[in-house]
Parts: C-alpha cells; sequence; structure tokens
C-alpha cells in the first residue's frame, strides 16, 4: 500500500488566528508539524494542503511539499479530498497542523488495521482513548465515541453517550482523538456526498461517513496528543519543546 500524510492547514482560527505562523523555538508550529511527520518513518510522503500563501511558501522555503486549495472547505477532509484526487494513493492520514508533538503508536496503530482487513471492510480508522473523569464525559469539546464488540463506530457525539440512566452499568467511555487514516475512495466519497442532518446537528464531520454507511474502525490509545488552539497553548508548547 501506498501511504500518505496530508496535513490540512488553515491560516484563519477562530481562537488563535495565525497560529500555524506562530514561532515555537526557533520554527513555526507547521514546519515543526510537518518534519515531525516525516521523522515517523511511517509515510511514503508528507504534504500540506492550505489556503494560505504564506503557509504554502513556509513550507516549500523548509524544503517541504505542499498543495494549494482551489475551493473553499468546511472540513479538514474536504480539504484533503481535492487534494489528493489525481494522487496514486491507498490511504491517506490527517495529521492535525497544530500538533507539532507527533506521537508515532497510535499512527503506527491506525495504519496496521489497514495492513490486516484483507476484506477491505474499514472505510477509515480512527482513535479514542478511555475518560472516566465526569467533568470531562460532560464536556461538550471532548468528542465521545460509541463502539461495538469489534471497535467499529456506532455514534459520536458532543453529548454523553451513552446516557448513564444505571450508573453501575459498567459503561466504559472514549473520547475521540481527531487522527484519521483513510481509504481513498471512501475519502473521495465523503467529498462528493452532500451533508445529512446529523452532522449539520453536532458539526463533526465523521458522522457523514456513518450516514452513508461507512465503516469507521476505532483503535484505542492512552495519547491524546498536545493540540495548539489558544496562546497559552503555545507557551505550555514552547515550554515542553525547552525541556
Amino acid at each position: 500500500m501506498k501511504i500518505i500524510a496530508v496535513i490540512p492547514a488553515r491560516y484563519g482560527s477562530t481562537r488563535f488566528p495565525a497560529k500555524l505562523m506562530q514561532d515555537l523555538g526557533g520554527k513555526t508550529v507547521i514546519t515543526r508539524t510537518y518534519q515531525a511527520a516525516l521523522e515517523t518513518g511511517l509515510f511514503d510522503d508528507v504534504f500540506v494542503v492550505t489556503d494560505s500563501d504564506l503557509i504554502y511558501n513556509e513550507i516549500v522555503a523548509n524544503g517541504g511539499k505542499a498543495i494549494m486549495s482551489i475551493k473553499e472547505h468546511e472540513s479538514g477532509s474536504d480539504r484533503i479530498a481535492e487534494a489528493i484526487e489525481n494522487l496514486d494513493v491507498d490511504i491517506v492520514v490527517n495529521v492535525q497542523g497544530d500538533e507539532p508533538f507527533i506521537n508515532k503508536e497510535p499512527l503506527a496503530a491506525v495504519l496496521e488495521v489497514f495492513k490486516s482487513d484483507v476484506a477491505h471492510e474499514i472505510d477509515l480508522a480512527s482513535v479514542m482513548m478511555n475518560i472516566t473523569d465526569w467533568e470531562d464525559i460532560e464536556n461538550p469539546n471532548n468528542v465521545k465515541v460509541i463502539v461495538d464488540q469489534k471497535d467499529f463506530a456506532l455514534y459520536f457525539s458532543r453529548s454523553v453517550i451513552p446516557y448513564p440512566r444505571d450508573k453501575e452499568a459498567g459503561v466504559k467511555y472514549y473520547r475521540h482523538i481527531g487522527i484519521y487514516a483513510f481509504r481513498k475512495h471512501a475519502l473521495l466519497d465523503f467529498y462528493k456526498l452532500p451533508m445529512q442532518s446529523l452532522e449539520a446537528s453536532e458539526k463533526l464531520e465523521q458522522l457523514r461517513y456513518l450516514e452513508y454507511g461507512k465503516k469507521i474502525k476505532m483503535v484505542l490509545t492512552s495519547h491524546a496528543g498536545i493540540g495548539i488552539d489558544t496562546p497559552e497553548d503555545l507557551e505550555k508548547a514552547k515550554r515542553l519543546l525547552e525541556s
């Protein structure tokens, strides 16, 4: 299989504008993320796909590969699908541009799913981690996922799922971690299919796959990742890099 990583990189951000171009220990956040993806050794190629001349030029100037988006896009999946439509590739991994401290272990686990999927039953794979703190479970910014006995996703929600009518039932709660690996055809199907009501209501793009019958295999991890969503997160990242 030919496996590539694609990093969707918007310049604008509601909570932290231009965060990907911020300095992090002498390099921009997006450059550090790109180089970290390369250093995992998991991918045949790595690309940044962006709507910004600044980000495009930053990656190219540092010896990387970048693709300019032609259209405006509502989701990272749409942006990636446009970029890879004419590339010769089997599996596409979405790497978050604001996570410069990439952990290799969950990425490798997600890719292993496809290597053992002889029947091509899996359309895409993603990552979840167990959460036990009730404040984390109730937080709508933490997307929850429920799975069947084979760890295929049944539903994703910002709400508490399942509802704990019986707290002694022994239910485990899982937080969805936004690492995705797609078969190329599943990603292109997503790009061509219109948004449905569940995705529109929850503002979760992964629900489009479920609404159209795609199968999402979930992989359990203990690594949450470190994202940069605010200026405070950037300061924490700088301290982590120094240490």
